[in-house]
């Protein structure tokens, strides 16, 4: 086990660096930049989602009128640069470190991450990881939530829809499981604005951030409940789609365990329903289920809930990424990359080790890598 688990281990330091790579190479060809970006805020095209941050060190730049010359070679590369002073774009270039040719930037970036050293926000005045920690108890609080909601009701719905397959609770738990598969996160969470957040109907629920104004002075009791109550709807939103998907799998997974003839054989020596359910399909079952918390983490964690984010004003790290891919603010992208990336390798490897605990008759140390 302790070899297995190094291996995978060394394994993370190529797959990050490869992850990276290409990320890297892709930005190169993208269009725009953060020079671009500070020429469209000095000539006033700053518009959509560029517009959405301010101040920082790309506000610093407007503060300093550039001089007005005709365009050079310096300016030609850049849209919208035509009549800047050359130094000026220059010092844009060494600013935001594009002064230095492309595989020394990609080696600089790659050491300072193996310290965990990802710089300073472009056009934001803190530093990566000052954000990523302001960020971060709004994702935790959907993703944690979310992944332990989904499991909480779909494993034990899923059991009881394969012990009760065929019968009418089947069919239309079913029927329902579908139709909440096919409405999208987004839509349902702008039905439950409608009806329960002062839209058309009721205005049980708020519509912003994690917690009331003064939640800080508020009793520990009515702590938790102002934070719950906050959660409810984005949570709803998030795990529609997820609780559909979990059911049917633990469904699935168990109709297949139930037919196979250990079943059988538990049966015939007088165990109860309940003892060959729990005591023998539980374990094989729930392998395929386990299988999927790293996708449904992660998910939940980052990129399924940026829409979420955004309806509800939720200022965490699947809005700080979308905004920083739109602002080309490169040090915030490749930061929360590398986290995700990491975090995502690690609970990969932690759902491994999950397997073994479920079954000890697994043996990662006779597997191929």
């Amino acid at each position: 086990m302790a070899a297995y688990i190094a291996r995978r281990m060394f394994l993370m330091l190529p797959t990050l660096l490869g992850i990276l790579f290409i990320s890297f190479v892709v930005v190169q060809f993208a269009p725009g930049g953060p020079v671009e970006r500070v020429i469209a805020q000095l000539t006033g095209a700053d518009t959509g989602g560029t517009s959405r941050i301010s101040g920082g060190s790309g506000s610093d730049f407007g503060a300093r009128p550039p001089g007005q010359v005709g365009s050079g070679d310096t300016n030609s590369k850049y849209r919208g640069a035509q009549g800047l002073d050359p130094a000026f774009i220059k010092q844009l270039e060494k600013q935001f470190g594009f002064d230095k040719p492309a595989p020394e930037r990609f080696a600089l970036m790659v050491w300072n991450f193996a310290r965990f050293d990802f710089g300073k926000s472009y056009f934001r005045d803190t530093t990566v990881l000052q954000l990523i920690k302001e960020k971060l108890p709004v994702s935790m609080s959907l993703g944690i939530w979310m992944t332990l909601l989904t499991y909480l009701i779909s494993i034990p719905l899923g059991i009881r829809k394969a012990v009760a397959d065929g019968s009418r609770f089947d069919v239309w738990t079913s029927a329902v499981i579908i139709i909440g598969y096919a409405i999208p996160g987004f839509l349902f969470a702008i039905l439950l604005i409608i009806l329960f957040a002062g839209g058309s109907f009721l205005n049980i629920f708020p519509l912003r951030g994690l917690t009331s104004d003064g939640w800080a002075n508020f009793p520990w009791y009515w702590k938790i409940i102002d934070y719950f109550w906050h959660l409810t709807l984005p949570l709803v939103s998030m795990a529609l789609g997820a609780f559909a998907t979990m059911t049917l799998l633990t469904k699935n997974s168990f109709l297949d365990e139930i037919r196979k003839q250990y079943v059988m054989t538990a049966r015939a020596k007088g165990c109860s329903e309940t003892q060959v359910l729990y005591g023998h399909v539980f374990r094989n079952a729930m392998l395929i289920v386990i299988a999927g918390f790293p996708g449904t983490f992660i998910h939940a964690f980052f990129s399924g809930s940026l829409l979420i984010e955004t309806i509800f004003s939720l200022d965490g790290l699947g809005l700080l990424s979308f905004e920083s891919i739109l602002n080309r603010d490169y040090p915030v992208v490749f930061g929360n990359l590398f986290i995700f990336s990491l975090l995502g390798l690690a609970i990969n490897l932690i759902s491994d080790l999950t397997y073994m605990w479920i079954d000890p008759r697994i043996d990662f140390d006779a597997r191929e890598v």
